[in-house]
């Protein structure tokens, strides 16, 4: 797509800090990261959602992006990297690949009810509530 900004840097169109590239997918530093060596993991093909990837294209995200946090925890010394599929600011399936040196460096606001040297645990729902989206969910599943 002409105008997907993430098109035009697997493309060649826009620089960017590339890290590591095939025929397929293209991994590439954010330019406003969570923390440095923060990277972004891209189909080369136009995805908006995450879950519409092929199943193949999928994998070799993830593989790239556990390439990518091997090095990271060689290279930081942290002792996890964290990965997330979002789609917030540009609409093209991007992994997230974040070095976390602090526990809040990948958090919803769901965990800084104690502020920012805190980690609270969203409350708990209730067993029956759990059972029933538990069943929603695995039927919902099913007729996918």
């Amino acid at each position: 797509m002409a105008d997907c900004l993430f098109c035009r840097i697997a493309a060649g169109d826009l620089p960017a800090y590339r890290l590591y590239e095939d025929a397929h997918i293209l991994a590439f530093l954010d330019l406003h990261p969570v923390r440095e060596g923060h990277a972004l993991v891209i189909p080369k093909a136009h995805h908006v959602w995450f879950e519409d990837l092929p199943e193949d294209l999928a994998a070799r995200i993830t593989h790239c992006a556990q390439d990518l946090a091997r090095a990271m925890k060689r290279l930081y010394g942290v002792p996890r990297v964290g990965m997330a599929f979002t789609g917030i600011h540009v609409p093209h399936a991007h992994a997230h690949v974040v070095p976390m040196h602090h526990v809040h460096d990948m958090t919803s606001m769901a965990y800084l009810g104690e502020g920012l040297d805190g980690f609270s645990a969203p409350p708990q729902l209730p067993v029956e509530t759990m059972v029933e989206v538990a069943e929603r969910l695995r039927a919902a599943l099913d007729r996918g």
